[in-house]
Order: structure tokens, then C-alpha cells, then sequence
């Protein structure tokens, strides 16, 4: 068999018809959903899984860096989510066009200059209108991580609102109290770097 035959051969094993696959792995699509459309559920699980992860709902304002396919179907998630603005950023004016038609409340166009992050993220906050609540870094850069972090809204009271409504029990974490003599903090940091069954370990001022 020459090289061009066994070449015919592997092509042909590679790209038979019929595909075999686990049945339980196997979703039929909607009547409603084209072929084309099926192919896209691959990159919107991933917007999809982003949104779900940080609880995006109606009560949560969006931003998200870049405008390319995942910054896109996280827009589309987002939207699926009831999230009541978005605002997409991103330095392509072509990408934000689309993203706008897409339904992102707002759009910003930003550079690639890292120091020009606090005039962007002044951009930002005055096109959301009130607080970001979830930022999604689409993009993977320095500048558009710092971007994200700056122009999300610290909640500096979330755990204090937990705790209070006891929908947080964390007592059970505390596994060992020591006094704040000299003998009782060596043995408290000897009892932490023990590993075992401490979890934290407090000081009783």
C-alpha cells in the first residue's frame, strides 16, 4: 500500500457516516433549533456557566470585558438571566455594534493602554448608571482584569448580612480556642500547622 492509498484509507475510516456515541450523552434538538444553532450551545454553556457561577439575576448589573464569541454569548446568558443592565467593553468598534444588537444596555469603547484604566472605568460606571455589581473578563488581559476589579462595586457588608440572617452558620469551623499568654499562642500556631482536625483556631483577647 503506497502512501497516497493509506493516506485514502485513513481519511475515509475518519469520516464515515454514521458516528457512534454514548446514548445518555445524546440531546435531540428542539424542532425550533436549527442544526446551526445546536453547533452554538458548545461556546453559550460557557456564558451560560459564568452566569450561573457568580448568581447573575435581575437584581444584578453586568459588565463584560470584550466583545468576541464568549464575551457575546456571556452578554446572551446574562440577558437569559433577567440581569437588568449590561454594559459590554471592548476596542473594537465592529464587536461592540454587534454586541449592542445583541441587547447589551450600554457599550465602551476602551484602549489597550494600561494607564488609562481609571478614565475607562470612569467610562464604565457612568454608562451602567449605578453600582457593577459582576464584571466577566472576556478578554484575558492585565488591563481589562484591573478594569474588571476596579469598576466592580465592593459589598464590604455581604457577610455581616449573612451572618445576621443565620443563612451562614460558620461556629462549626471553629474548632479550638486558646488564651494570649506566651505558652497558649505557641501552642495555638503548633495546633494550626498540625493540620488534623483544626480548622481555625482562635485567640480569647
Amino acid at each position: 500500500m503506497n502512501s497516497q492509498s493509506l493516506l485514502l484509507t485513513i481519511v475515509q475510516l475518519n469520516w464515515s457516516g454514521p458516528v457512534v456515541h454514548p446514548g445518555d450523552l445524546c440531546f435531540k434538538l428542539p424542532n425550533n433549533v436549527s442544526l446551526e444553532e445546536g453547533t452554538m450551545c458548545e461556546p453559550l454553556s460557557v456564558g451560560v456557566h459564568a452566569c450561573r457561577r457568580a448568581n447573575v439575576g435581575p437584581e444584578t448589573n453586568v459588565l463584560v470585558m470584550g466583545a468576541g464569541p464568549i464575551g457575546l454569548v456571556t452578554l446572551l446568558a446574562a440577558r437569559a438571566f433577567e440581569a437588568p443592565r449590561i454594559v459590554v467593553a471592548d476596542v473594537n468598534d465592529h464587536r461592540l455594534s454587534v454586541a449592542k444588537a445583541l441587547g447589551a444596555h450600554e457599550i465602551v469603547k476602551v484602549s489597550t493602554n494600561i494607564e488609562e484604566v481609571a478614565e475607562e472605568v470612569a467610562k464604565i460606571k457612568e454608562a451602567m448608571g449605578t453600582r457593577v455589581d459582576v464584571s466577566f473578563d472576556c478578554a484575558g488581559f492585565n488591563k481589562t482584569m484591573a478594569t474588571a476589579l476596579s469598576a466592580t462595586a465592593p459589598d464590604n457588608t455581604l457577610c455581616l448580612k449573612l451572618l445576621r440572617s443565620s443563612k451562614v452558620d460558620v461556629k462549626p469551623l471553629i474548632t479550638h480556642r486558646f488564651g494570649f499568654s506566651q505558652k497558649e499562642v505557641e501552642k495555638a500556631f503548633e495546633t494550626s500547622a498540625g493540620g488534623g482536625n483544626a480548622m481555625k483556631v482562635m485567640f480569647n483577647m
